[in-house]
């Protein structure tokens, strides 16, 4: 079998972008609960253009999106399109390959944006297809679906997990007045998207300063929806209190708590006995080494991370060219220079060295605004 597929870049009929929007709009349904899987959506197609079956990637990754339109679609798959929003599978697995699936449905072609470069598929699933005959058209919305799953891509190819670093800031750029009150600078409206957002989010990243300070759960909340993003502390030393809402619920939702080896062996025992998953990053002292952080979220499966606070840990990243996309929610109060900012010291001796991220996008949110800035070219 050829490792790649002959057919490459297909031009896109009307018909086909509009099918394949469908299925890039089921493939969302999954983001924040299908890691470390990618979030697929599939749609079966009859060749009397009805649709026969439709599906998306389930929570933990299995199904996949193709087995769940199949199983809806049953004998009517038989010549019909299948639009994947990602190559499908080739290998084996807890299931079989997808691939092989819409082979033995009988399925007459299949559109896809884009090849999945997970080395254990990599044009190996269009290259099946073809070998048994279907035809296959790539690069129908290929830029769509590289956005949608920007995080699942950047796990692959950098094994580090996309973190966006989510700002609630007032005009002026500050989280808390001098004395520290913070609750709150954005409105109702506001926060419940933040929680929109944990949801479709892989893993919730705070410093524990800000752990400390606001002892908050990092749950999901107010929106009725069966999400657990992982809750993840850079704590170098485990100074966390045990008594406290995280401590409380260190077992459900799953709580990370990311430390230096030098953190005391009986701190590590009393997390691991209160139920949280302890991760050895490399780091001086106290001082968590945020690329190794990354790098083990990835290792584990994190593909999505929301990073929401403190200054301290913003600046680190910023500092270390982590962050990939900012989620600034602003509201119309002033606090002064006295008041905490938002991104601590960063040390720039020169405007051109400081971080450069570009406008995509603009929303008001009740009485707030929410701009999202992408990290720009270098």
């Amino acid at each position: 079998m050829a490792a790649r597929p002959t057919v490459v870049a297909a031009a896109a009929n009307d018909d086909d972008v509009r099918w394949m929007d469908h299925a890039l709009g089921l493939a969302r349904r999954g983001l924040g609960r299908v890691w470390p899987n990618p979030a697929v959506g599939c749609v079966i197609v009859s060749a009397a253009g009805h649709v026969a079956g439709r599906g998306w990637t389930q929570p933990g990754g299995r199904p996949h999106a193709e087995a769940m339109a199949l199983a809806q679609a049953g004998d009517a798959a038989r010549g019909a399109t299948a639009y994947v929003s990602l190559e499908p599978c080739a290998h084996h697995g807890r299931t079989p390959p997808c691939a092989e699936a819409l082979i033995a449905a009988g399925v007459a072609r299949v559109v896809a944006p884009m090849i999945d470069p997970d080395p254990r598929v990599s044009g190996r699933g269009f290259a099946a297809l073809e070998a048994s005959q279907v035809q296959v058209e790539i690069g129908c919305r290929a830029a769509e679906a590289e956005a949608l799953n920007a995080s699942f891509l950047m796990r692959q190819r950098t094994g580090r997990p996309r973190l966006t670093l989510k700002l609630a800031t007032t005009l002026d750029g500050r989280i808390a007045t001098a004395a520290g009150e913070s609750r709150w600078i954005t409105g109702p409206a506001a926060r419940r998207r933040v929680h929109l957002m944990r949801a479709t989010h892989d893993a919730v990243l705070i410093g524990a300063g800000t752990a400390r300070a606001d002892d908050p759960m990092l749950d999901v909340r107010e929106l009725g929806l069966a999400a657990a993003p992982v809750r993840v502390v850079a704590d170098g030393s485990l100074s966390l209190p045990l008594e406290s809402r995280l401590g409380d619920s260190a077992g459900d939702p799953p709580l990370w708590l990311a430390h230096t080896e030098a953190a005391e062996e009986a701190r590590r025992r009393a997390w691991t006995a209160r139920g949280a998953v302890l991760l050895a990053t490399e780091g001086e002292a106290q001082t968590l080494d945020l690329s190794a952080l990354l790098s083990a979220l990835g290792s584990r499966g994190i593909t999505r991370v929301l990073c929401e606070g403190g200054g301290r840990l913003a600046a680190g990243l910023l500092g270390a060219g982590l962050v990939d996309e900012i989620a600034l929610f602003s509201a119309g109060r002033v606090l002064g220079s006295d008041a905490l900012a938002a991104v601590g010291d960063l040390g720039l001796e020169a405007l051109a060295d400081a971080p450069g991220f570009r406008l995509t996008a603009e929303t008001r949110i009740g009485d707030d605004t929410l701009t999202i800035w992408e990290r720009g070219d270098d």
